[in-house]
């Protein structure tokens, strides 16, 4: 059996999805996917036993300069890497519009959600087969759900399977055990204060530990020599392919984490993490395996879902946290002491183990 897969972006949401290509596998011996995927995350896909073929998409970059797209004939060949293949089935996990319109390229049936489950309803309209999946649950789970539906198989018990081989992707050189703090994500409110960054790098690096610092952009790479300035076990990396990362994630003793997609990438490789979640609910987007810790904060307004804080200090706040330094304020109930203290015992329960 031939399937194509869509989904697209982001980060998190590609590696959401691998669980289900597992179940299926396991479902339906010899069943092959082809996966539509943006450019910048097709490394992924590759990685899974299930996955035949990986077919880059580009929308968020043809979407800047659509005639130069269409003169190129970018998007004529995209579109004939679809039509070549006949396909038992396609399958659209993401749900949006955009995602939706991709489906009417190839020749086969399209399953997705149904109005009630899809992020955009309207997405719906272009499917063959339509499914429920509640919502109020973990993202992995909901894909999961969905593959199970379109294929006919019932969802296997207990936690998903990633499908991975962290051994196969780590950095065979090895060397000292690191912790591997992740640090960079998108939202301004996701992030951990950089304070407590650096007073987390200090302590550790006082215990023993070799800490490295990954960047992803300008902005990152000077938090990142920040945090690490003057400590001589903090090491800033250079900057790294979604390969490259990948080795470092799983050749990682642990990793501490805010909500960002290699957080997710650390949980697939069965990584013990400890993720920090401020203004978002590790319920339905938090890192998803073994060995994965949240802390999710207990401000009274939080999770507030929001990419800008609007919370507003009370005097009380200005006389305990450093306005400047300690922002969002949701955090200030996650500090540096609290997650030094779930790490422990996170690298202590995994020495056990």
């Amino acid at each position: 059996m031939r399937v194509l897969l869509i989904k697209t972006s982001s980060l998190g949401d590609v590696i959401h999805t691998l669980p289900a290509l597992t179940d299926a596998a396991r479902a339906i011996p010899g069943i092959q996917f082809d996966w539509v995927v943006e450019e910048g995350f097709a490394e992924i896909p590759a990685w899974h036993p299930a996955v035949a073929r990986v077919i880059p998409v580009a929308i968020r970059r043809w979407r800047k300069n659509l005639w130069q797209t269409l003169k190129s004939g970018e998007w004529r060949r995209f579109k004939r890497r679809l039509r070549e293949t006949r396909y038992d089935l396609v399958i659209d996990a993401q749900g949006l519009l955009k995602s939706a319109l991709l489906t009417r390229y190839a020749k086969a049936p399209v399953a997705g959600l149904d109005r009630d489950s899809a992020r955009e309803p309207v997405a719906s309209r272009f499917y063959d087969r339509c499914y429920p999946v509640a919502w109020g649950q973990h993202a992995v789970d909901r894909v999961r759900q969905l593959f199970a539906q379109a294929l006919d198989y019932r969802v296997p018990e207990g936690m998903g399977n990633y499908g991975l081989n962290r051994a196969a992707l780590a950095d065979a050189q090895g060397g000292a055990p690191y912790l591997l703090f992740l640090h960079g994500t998108t939202w301004d409110t996701k992030h951990w204060p950089e304070k407590y960054w650096r007073e987390l790098t200090e302590r550790a690096c006082e215990h023993g530990w070799h800490v490295r610092l990954p960047w992803g952009n300008p902005t990152e790479k000077a938090r990142a020599e920040r945090i690490a300035e003057g400590l001589e076990n903090a090491a800033v990396l250079p900057r790294l392919s979604l390969a490259g990362m990948a080795k470092v994630v799983a050749g990682a003793r642990a990793c501490v984490a805010v909500d960002t997609g290699l957080g997710h990438l650390a949980a697939a490789l069965d990584v013990p993490t400890l993720s920090l979640y401020g203004p978002t609910n590790p319920g339905f987007t938090g890192a998803y395996g073994r060995a994965q810790i949240h802390l999710g904060s207990d401000f009274p307004c939080a999770p507030c879902l929001k990419k800008t804080c609007a919370y507003k200090p009370t005097a009380e706040d200005r006389r305990l946290f450093d306005l400047t330094r300690e922002q969002p304020l949701c955090f200030t109930r996650l500090n540096p002491q609290r997650v030094a203290t779930q790490l422990e015992a996170l690298l202590l329960t995994e020495d056990i183990h």
